[in-house]
């Protein structure tokens, strides 16, 4: 007697990090290997690991690269997914539904036909046009891959002096890491301050702590070349007026979508460069393909707007949610509210929501507020000072935003806030809230709390014209 079976569908995975086998691994455990065949691709040797860890790891903070892997690929291959590393995508042809890879060992090349794809190719650092800019001993630092180069130049460099270029998280905990290393540490920033991130008199906070940690903080400065030795290694970093003895070179700029696949292939792309998807993680206009993680852009809850964030959280909800769907089940990703953490040794940084420029491109008006704060119970031992900033929308006190620095407690609270941005609260509706209290861990008033009563209180007392 014959009987007919249904075809086994085939799903292809472009990128093997966060997003990507978040993806085929939450797909593989609602369809199993009859019904489902996944390959994925991945250009590196390395999967499902944090780059987040990274600079920790360059640090020595983490001792052992193998910690930051989450699962490695024998573990993904022993769940039935085809995981194909040192293999580049090149071409995606959407309409015969199909990618062309490359193995970067032997050159060979290949098509491999899909019924469902699935695009996590990340985001790629920012990497000046600058003279020297490729020189030996100049490094980005964006994977696994990356950390270990910088790791052999810092063996094998014998001078001490490094330059780190950008002061966003990377520039900064890059910075750290560095110090920690025994370098003499040079940030040059072309900001006015570092942590763009943040508001400048926030971000001058960070400045001060930085400095005051040894680090030479240098605003406002563009690198206009790297110069290089007889040899070709990098000697020193200049800007338009200065040079910077460097014996190595972090770029610290940040990073840009890694959409150059699916620009060729005329997938729609957002203002920032990223892949613009609907709530299901789709692609949108096309059925048979999603996109998750660092290369795609999501839906601002606080502005309404589309930006991109590269940031390991969203990369594994979107995988999760892109899993689901293409497993057979329903899921979708709201959206975010913004919410970062970071800190440089023992000074903490933490944001969420909106910044004070953020709101007025966006056509808002608000109140913002500052104040200052302890971490415990200002008569507990080893109370630490902390500084909180407030946005909240004139008029109707929706909170639109909050950054905190201080140091050990600090970070964490941006929690709150970020729940009540979630949640649509205002400033008034937060002083309300009941949050956990106890000397050891707060004051009566916690910090966000006095946050939230000033603003509501200016909130009140203001008068829109």
């Amino acid at each position: 007697m014959n009987m007919s079976r249904t075809r086994r569908e085939r799903l292809v995975v472009v990128g093997g990090d966060a997003a990507g086998m978040s993806a085929a691994s939450q797909a593989r455990r609602l369809k199993g290997p009859d019904e489902l065949e996944i390959v994925a691709f991945e250009r590196g040797h390395f999967t499902s690991y944090s780059a987040c860890g990274i600079p920790y790891w360059v640090g020595g903070d983490v001792t052992d690269r193998d910690r930051l892997i989450a699962r490695t690929p024998e573990e993904h291959r022993a769940r039935d997914i085809d995981l194909r590393l040192r293999t580049e995508v090149t071409e995606l042809d959407l309409d015969g539904r199909r990618v062309r890879a490359r193995d970067l060992g032997t050159g060979a090349e290949s098509w491999t036909p899909y019924d469902k794809l699935v695009i996590a190719t990340g985001a790629r650092p920012i990497r000046p046009d600058l003279p020297g800019a490729d020189a030996p001993g100049v490094h980005g630092v964006q994977t696994l891959d990356d950390g270990q180069a910088l790791l052999d130049t810092l063996a094998r460099t014998p001078g001490r002096r490094a330059v780190v270029v950008g002061a966003g998280y990377i520039g900064v905990e890059m910075a750290e890491a560095l110090l920690n290393r025994g370098y003499e540490v040079t940030v040059v920033n072309r900001g006015s301050e570092p942590m763009s991130t943040l508001d400048p008199d926030m971000g001058r906070l960070v400045h001060e702590a930085m400095e005051g940690l040894g680090i030479t903080m240098v605003n406002d400065a563009e690198v206009t070349k790297i110069l290089t030795g007889d040899d070709g290694r990098v000697r020193a970093v200049a800007t338009q007026d200065r040079e910077f003895p460097a014996d190595v070179v972090v770029l610290g700029i940040g990073v840009r979508p890694e959409t150059a696949l699916a620009r060729a292939a005329g997938l729609p792309l957002g203002t920032h460069g990223g892949l613009l998807t609907d709530r299901s993680m789709r692609v949108r206009g096309r059925e048979d393909v999603w996109a998750g993680g660092d290369c795609v852009e999501v839906l601002d809850l606080v502005s309404g707007q589309e930006r991109h964030i590269a940031l390991g959280t969203h990369a594994n909800k979107h995988g999760q949610v892109i899993g689901t769907n293409v497993g057979g089940g329903y899921a979708t990703f709201p959206g975010v509210v913004g919410t970062a953490v970071s800190k440089v040794c023992d000074l903490e940084i933490a944001r969420t929501g909106l910044r004070e420029k953020d709101a007025r491109r966006v056509g808002l008006r608000f109140e913002a507020v500052t104040i200052e704060s302890t971490s415990r119970a200002g008569y507990y031992p080893d109370a630490s000072p902390m500084t909180v900033k407030m946005l909240a929308e004139l008029r109707t006190g929706r909170l639109l935003g909050v950054q905190i620095v201080g140091r050990e407690g600090a970070a964490k609270r941006v929690d709150v806030a970020a729940v009540a941005l979630t949640a649509g609260m205002t400033a008034e509706q937060m002083t309300t809230l009941d949050l956990g209290y106890a000397p050891p861990f707060s004051p009566v008033w916690d910090p966000v709390l006095v946050a939230a009563r000033k603003a509501a209180a200016k909130v009140r007392g203001s008068v829109a014209p």
